[in-house]
């Protein structure tokens, strides 16, 4: 007999379904990701790059995931993304970044060479980066950088890519 263990969601959203701040599934050890922006993935409906990091968790010893973005907007495509982000969305979207990370000891940079399309994101990852460094966390990104040092998107690896150390004091867009 097959023992179907049901999970518990994490899913933090707007009431209108514009943004979303956190998506996951509920474990003691979770993989705690940044990518830019969600796309449509929630509960029961994971889009490509959502099932690639509960992939990227389950190859590394993790019992969970937990997806957050530098900025929550929902978006399928980044290029369609607020030109101005918007100052109650960061705030909100910061709320919810304390509120996951409290107590993590790994977080995962995932978010591709996207930090480049908004001149806001690496203010906004600045800002986040704060939140962090209070935890003490440290950082991750699946395989090595990209030609221009930014961690890579978990759409565009290949599952089994280890997990290794990633600087976020030398990232380049972290710094003002």
């Amino acid at each position: 007999m097959a023992v179907v263990t049901q999970r518990e969601w994490l899913y933090e959203h707007t009431p209108d379904g514009s943004a979303r701040f956190v998506l996951g599934v509920v474990g003691q050890n979770p993989l705690v990701c940044f990518g830019i922006n969600p796309s449509t993935a929630k509960p029961g409906d994971l889009d490509n790059t959502v099932k690639g990091v509960e992939k990227f968790a389950a190859n590394n010893g993790y019992d969970s995931w937990t997806m957050l973005n530098i900025y929550p907007q929902i978006a399928t495509d980044p290029d369609k993304m607020h030109d101005q982000h918007l100052p109650e969305l960061k705030a909100e979207n910061e709320r919810h970044i304390a509120a996951a990370i409290q107590g993590r000891a790994t977080l995962l940079a995932a978010w591709g060479t996207n930090l480049t399309i908004r001149p806001y994101l690496a203010e906004m990852l600045r800002d986040i980066l704060k939140l962090t460094e209070a935890t003490g966390a440290e950082w991750l990104s699946i395989g090595k950088t990209t030609q221009d040092g930014h961690p890579g998107h978990p759409l565009y690896l290949a599952r089994t890519t280890p997990l290794i150390p990633f600087d976020m004091s030398a990232y380049r867009w972290s710094r003002p």
